[in-house]
């Protein structure tokens, strides 16, 4: 399985209900294990962002569909950048 991160932007419903936050990753866990995949980690973030999401998953597509299905709840905006290469070689990229 791939590692893939996902930056999420509460919406002004998100916000609002804030406090249903635990609850709300709980289900996304289940979401993701239902889906073949596995949420790793959530950081809280300051600056554009207001989260992260590292999660192991088979393919993009278990991602985007994962992806849909949250921020269809009006909670979240997502963002999932593509990783370039796999982690051992990402230090030798910047090294060329």
């Amino acid at each position: 399985m791939a590692t893939y991160i996902t930056l999420l932007k509460f919406t002004e419903q998100g916000l609002k209900t804030i406090k249903e936050g635990p609850s709300r990753l709980e289900k996304a866990k289940q979401l993701a294990r239902s889906m073949g995949a596995e949420i790793k980690s959530f950081h809280l973030l300051q600056g554009r962002y207001d989260a992260v999401v590292f999660a192991d998953a088979p393919s993009a597509e278990v991602v985007a569909k994962f992806s849909l299905a949250i921020g269809s709840l009006g909670n979240v905006h997502t963002e999932t950048p593509k990783l370039c290469g796999p982690p051992g070689d990402r230090a030798s990229l910047l090294a060329q």
